[in-house]
């Protein structure tokens, strides 16, 4: 089978973004490939290096939530990125051949500085994390990633440095190519994409009563300041959750009764409370079995990290020949 990679940073808890925009592509994807899945503590760490406390914190929490979704042991191997001594060998030895100007010119540099303002972000190990995702990626020789269409340039410098290894010394990895993922729109209680940065999210694991609370607060449309005006659901973030987690009739209804303003927009919000609850049991149930046996989901992540440093030592062997390196 083909190999998949992808990681997850644990700086806080995942959200219904992750579960629509990474989760639910993972189940699927580990059907048709053998796929390597992991918790990116070092990628973690190029922002949160003051209070590194929060990843080991939320690490746990963040497997039960994969496995709670569905990823399963006995098909992806789920592992810690620190937990395997090789990625950061590998970091290195790609960090000498890497020109600045490849670093310098990614595009989501200055994005993400912009977006964490807060944070002191001059840092080596932010402006050189695509080394070592190239690292993450390439000590697997892994096919393919699954990206969105604004993570292309992050898999193109992956490449590049693929090609330049091979240039400078002999191929070894192969190019891994992207797995364009789309995923529905998720939009926070404010509007804006859902994120634990804007505060906005809700959680997978916020009980039935936080998520009313949550929902009650969101934004809808602007113009629809009484109960008499008549709607537009095409501008209501509630409604695009409508789209996710209410059955067709319902979405036609409220799409036909908010225009009409048969419906206000506290009602609109309730339906989508008890909607999005229901979608949420069954995965809220799974959680509950998983947080009670936090043992054998460490069990899970050792095993599958000793599986990810079998492969990834296999490939150092590879990679420090090729380099003229190997004793």
């Amino acid at each position: 089978m083909q190999r998949v990679l992808s990681g997850m940073r644990p700086t806080g808890k995942t959200h219904l973004g992750h579960l629509h925009g990474v989760f639910e592509n993972w189940r699927q994807l580990q059907q048709r490939y053998e796929c390597f899945y992991f918790a990116a503590d070092w990628h973690a760490l190029t922002s949160e290096y003051r209070d590194p406390l929060v990843i080991q914190e939320t690490m746990g929490e963040m497997f039960v939530d994969w496995l709670s979704v569905g990823i399963d042991p006995e098909k992806s191997t789920i592992f810690v990125q620190s937990w395997v001594k090789e990625h950061a060998e590998l970091h290195l030895l790609l960090s000498m051949i890497t020109p600045l100007g490849w670093l310098e010119r990614n595009p989501t540099y200055k994005e993400q500085q912009e977006e964490l303002k807060g944070r002191d972000l001059g840092t080596y190990g932010f402006l050189g994390y695509p080394v070592l995702q190239a690292a993450d990626i390439l000590i697997y020789k892994a096919h393919y990633v699954p990206v969105g269409k604004d993570q292309l340039p992050h898999l193109e410098i992956t490449r590049e440095i693929a090609r330049r290894f091979a240039f400078l010394y002999r191929q070894v990895f192969p190019e891994p190519q992207a797995l364009l993922t789309e995923a529905p729109s998720v939009p926070g209680i404010d509007g804006r994409k859902m994120s634990k940065s804007y505060d906005n999210a809700i959680y997978l694991a916020d009980p039935p009563e936080v998520i009313a609370q949550k929902v009650s607060q969101m934004f809808t449309d602007p113009q629809r300041g009484r109960r008499t005006d008549p709607g537009r659901p095409e501008v209501c973030s509630v409604f695009t959750l409508h789209k996710i987690y209410s059955p067709p009739e319902t979405l036609r209804e409220i799409d036909e009764e908010c225009r009409r303003a048969g419906i206000g927009c506290v009602d609109c919000k309730r339906i989508l409370t008890k909607n999005l609850c229901d979608y949420l049991a069954p995965l809220q149930e799974r959680r509950r079995h998983y947080l009670g046996r936090l043992s054998e989901v460490r069990d899970i992540v050792e095993e599958g990290s000793a599986r990810a440093r079998r492969v990834a030592s296999a490939t150092m062997e590879e990679v420090r020949e090729a380099m003229g390196m190997a004793w």
